[in-house]
């Protein structure tokens, strides 16, 4: 069973899916949409496209561990995705992944363009492996 983890943004949603043996974080994408409707339907069609079975929400708490704005538009989304699909959604604690995932690009050499148009994409890898993490997969 294949796992998608997303990272929820304003401008830009990133998207990773594990292989099938939920082991390794494979495939990413970004959807470029702000409408959350949009970004919805477009989450639920490549989960059932590539055989999701589970679609972990980055849910971006505080770091004191309280529930902010952007914690309640992510709750938002994930309550959406539940309407809309037969799929399991998570909410999973995504504390420090966007800063994670800019270290990665720093390491990588992506800087400019290039980087704000992949740094969704790697949040979303990053909440994927540490959700496997925490299933045990890895």
């Amino acid at each position: 069973m294949r796992i998608m983890a997303v990272d929820y943004g304003d401008a830009r949603t990133g998207l990773a899916v594990s292989d099938e043996s939920a082991t390794l974080a494979g495939e990413t994408r970004v959807i470029h949409e702000q409408d959350r409707n949009a970004v919805a339907q477009a989450i639920v069609a490549e989960a059932a496209a590539r055989g999701v079975g589970v679609i972990a929400v980055g849910f971006p708490k505080n770091m004191d561990g309280t529930e902010g704005p952007r914690a309640m538009v992510s709750g938002q989304l994930a309550e959406q995705l539940r309407s809309l699909c037969d799929i399991e959604v998570v909410l999973w604690d995504e504390r420090l992944t966007t800063m994670s995932a800019h270290r990665i690009l720093d390491v990588t050499g992506r800087h400019g363009r290039k980087r704000k148009q992949t740094v969704d994409a790697v949040a979303a890898a990053v909440i994927l492996d540490s959700y496997l993490l925490f299933l045990g997969k890895k």
